[in-house]
């Protein structure tokens, strides 16, 4: 049954009723569209984090003094539905957006998303500014610059002359064109966290320091992917070193390869550097790559045995020999198994 709005108020009333609710359209037009002016330099960075809800969102942009008001922006969002919108970003936010503009921004964009970035073990800072350039916007050649800058490693705390080795494998989440001197200090924050006094002790302990042990992980690293065989590579390496034996350590010349990784010939063995683990004892002068937790485990806990040599076994292993006859049988079933693949 229709009834007339005249038929339910006098005319006074529907006065006061049309009046109200105008009265309740420009409130709510000058609250949520009203341009709402923030005194600091514009655009203002602001960074939603992963998995932050929007009461924390609200509170921070309150705190930074972005919004007046944390009820308006919440009854704000209820209107657009922005609560499980927000995106986790890094946002430029111009002044004087108001409420449903701001929550546009930060369900629309334009902003630096969050994107996960992985360090693989064994990666190489060449390799790893490729990544970066790819994944999250980042120069490649500012990022390598960077890694061997002298005055940058020092603000780190650390004495070498590059950070290879020092970006621990992991997976990290950082923001679309992050600086470089942002994205290095992450992933060495990365090593740092893991590498704890009780590792530092253990280094200490078997008469490493903590680069070395870096460097030594680098090379296990670089000799098998396989994390059960690591600490019986590490257990060959540390028996050469107590002997004073040369590591002879293929990574070490692949690392010298200008062209990356490939099979190596016997003019490779005499490249003066170094780094040639076939002309000079003892470690490298630094890592060759960026180990990971496995490689840097098996270098400070080595296995316990007698072996000095170890040669591709033809399944993605190795074979181990204490003495260097049993190493040249090894070495003829290998070249056996690679004439047989051929």
């Amino acid at each position: 049954m229709k009834v007339a709005i005249s038929n339910l108020f006098s005319k006074a009333q529907l006065v006061i009723v049309l009046a109200v609710f105008f009265i309740l359209v420009i409130i709510g037009y000058i609250t949520f569209f009203t341009a709402n002016h923030f005194d600091k330099p514009a655009p203002f960075t602001f960074e939603i984090k992963d998995g932050e809800s929007f009461t924390s969102v609200t509170e921070r942009l309150y705190e930074e003094s972005i919004i007046p008001s944390k009820f308006n922006f919440k009854v704000a969002g209820f209107i657009y539905g922005a609560q499980t919108k927000v995106k986790a970003a890094r946002y430029k936010i111009p002044n004087d957006l108001s409420y449903l503009d701001l929550l546009d921004l930060f369900v629309n964009g334009p902003a630096d998303y969050l994107r996960a970035v992985k360090i693989n073990e064994g990666q190489t800072i060449k390799w790893l500014s490729a990544k970066v350039r790819r994944d999250i916007k980042i120069d490649s050649t500012a990022f390598v610059n960077l890694a061997t800058d002298k005055e940058f490693i020092k603000s780190l705390g650390l004495n070498t002359s590059s950070l290879e080795g020092y970006l621990f494998s992991k997976t990290y989440k950082m923001y679309e064109n992050t600086s470089p001197e942002e994205a290095l200090q992450i992933f060495y924050k990365g090593f740092t966290d893991f590498f704890t006094d009780s590792l530092k002790q253990r280094a200490k302990k078997i008469g490493l320091t903590v680069h070395q042990v870096l460097t030594l992980a680098s090379i296990i690293k670089g000799e098998t992917n396989l994390a059960d065989e690591m600490p019986t590579i590490s257990a060959v390496y540390h028996n050469r070193l107590k002997i004073g034996m040369r590591l002879q350590a293929d990574p070490t010349i692949q690392y010298l390869l200008p062209g990356g990784w490939r099979r190596l010939t016997y003019a490779d063995l005499k490249i003066e550097s170094p780094y040639n683990t076939y002309k000079y004892s003892g470690l490298p002068p630094g890592p060759i790559n960026n180990p990971g937790k496995n490689a840097i485990m098996a270098a400070l806990y080595p296995e316990k045995n007698n072996y000095l040599y170890f040669v591709a076994g033809g399944n993605g292993g190795h074979k181990f020999a204490k003495s260097y006859s049993d190493h040249l049988k090894n070495v003829a079933q290998y070249r056996k198994w690679l004439k047989e693949q051929n």
